[in-house]
C-alpha cells in the first residue's frame, strides 16, 4: 500500500490536463466505445410464412446472428409448403474479416493508449530521455492514424453488406414457398443496426483524435526542436561585426589619451593634477581644502 501511495504521489498528473495527455485519454475511451458497440453487437430479424395449407404455416420464424458477421453460417428451417415439410436455408455473406479488423485495431489502441498515459503520468523523466520515448510515441501514433482510418472504412463497406444479407425482403427471396403465388410470405420486423452503425462513428472519430495528436506528439520530438534553431540572420551578422570592430577601435573609458592626465578610473577623483610639458615649472592643485592654497601662497 505504501508502495502504491508513493506512486501517486510522484505521478505528474498535470499532464492529464495537457493537449498530448487529454487526447490519450479521449483515445482511450473512445477505443472502448469503438469494440464494444461492435464486438457485443447481436441482432435478429423475423419473417412469416403463410402457406396456402394453413398446417404448414410458421409465422414467426426469427433469424439471429451476432459479431463476426459469419452469416454463411447462420442457418435457420422454413416451410417448403409443398408437404414434404421443412427446409434448412443460410444467410449469405462473410464479413468477419473487416469486423475483426476493426475490433482488433480498437483493443490495441486501447492498450496503447492505457499505457502511453501511465507513462505520461509516472515515467515521464523516462519518456524525455534521450528523446527516444517521443519519437516511438510520434510513430505509434501515425501508424494507428492511418490503421483507425483503414479499417473504419473496411468495417462501413462490410456494414453495408451486413445490412443487405440481413433485409427481410433479401431473406424472403431463398425461400423455395416464397416462390409460389398461392403462398403469403412477408417480413415482420428488421433487425436493429443503431449499435453497429455508433461502432462505425466511433471509428472514424478514433481516427480524428489520433491524427490530430500527431502534431502534439511531434511537439515533443527532437525534429520539432531542431526546426526551431533558424541560421543567424545577416543584420545579426552585421551588427556582431560592428560592435567587435569597435571595441577594438582604441578607444577605451578607462584611459583617454597617455598624456591628457585625465582618467575615468572609479569615477572623479577629489585629487587631480595638471601638468604642462611645454617647459614652465609644474603647478599642482589639490583639492584638499583651503589651508594648502594659503600654504602654497
Amino acid at each position: 500500500m505504501d508502495v502504491a501511495n508513493k506512486l501517486i504521489a510522484s505521478g505528474t498528473f498535470r499532464t492529464a490536463k495537457e493537449p498530448l495527455g487529454f487526447l490519450r485519454l479521449l483515445e482511450w475511451l473512445f477505443a472502448i466505445f469503438a469494440f464494444a458497440t461492435c464486438g457485443g453487437y447481436t441482432g435478429e430479424l423475423e419473417v412469416s410464412v403463410d402457406c396456402a395449407n394453413k398446417t404448414e404455416s410458421d409465422l414467426n420464424i426469427e433469424i439471429e446472428f451476432t459479431y463476426p458477421f459469419r452469416l454463411h453460417q447462420v442457418y435457420f428451417d422454413v416451410p417448403t409448403c409443398d408437404g414434404k415439410g421443412r427446409e434448412r436455408l443460410f444467410l449469405l455473406g462473410d464479413y468477419s474479416s473487416s469486423a475483426e479488423f476493426f475490433v482488433t485495431i480498437a483493443v490495441f489502441a486501447f492498450l496503447y493508449s492505457l499505457g502511453a498515459t501511465v507513462v505520461y503520468i509516472f515515467f515521464q523523466n523516462k519518456y524525455r530521455e534521450n528523446n527516444r520515448g517521443p519519437l516511438i510515441d510520434f510513430i505509434v501514433t501515425v501508424v494507428f492514424s492511418f490503421l483507425w482510418l483503414v479499417s473504419s472504412s473496411a468495417w462501413a463497406k462490410g456494414l453495408s453488406d451486413v445490412k443487405i444479407a440481413t433485409d427481410p425482403d433479401e431473406v424472403l427471396l431463398l425461400m423455395t414457398a416464397c416462390k409460389q403465388q398461392s403462398n403469403k410470405c412477408f417480413p415482420i420486423h428488421s433487425p436493429v443496426m443503431s449499435g453497429l452503425n455508433t461502432s462505425v462513428v466511433f471509428g472514424f472519430l478514433n481516427f480524428i483524435l489520433w491524427a490530430g495528436n500527431i502534431w502534439f506528439v511531434f511537439k515533443e520530438t527532437g525534429w520539432h526542436a531542431s526546426g526551431q534553431r533558424y541560421p543567424q540572420s545577416t543584420t545579426e551578422k552585421q551588427s556582431s561585426s560592428y560592435n567587435q570592430s569597435y571595441s577594438q577601435g582604441g578607444y577605451d573609458q578607462e584611459s583617454y589619451g597617455p598624456t591628457s592626465g585625465y582618467n575615468q578610473q572609479g569615477g572623479y577623483d577629489q585629487q587631480s593634477s595638471y601638468s604642462q610639458v611645454g617647459g614652465c615649472s609644474q603647478q599642482s592643485f589639490v583639492q584638499s581644502g583651503p589651508t594648502s592654497f594659503t600654504n602654497q601662497m
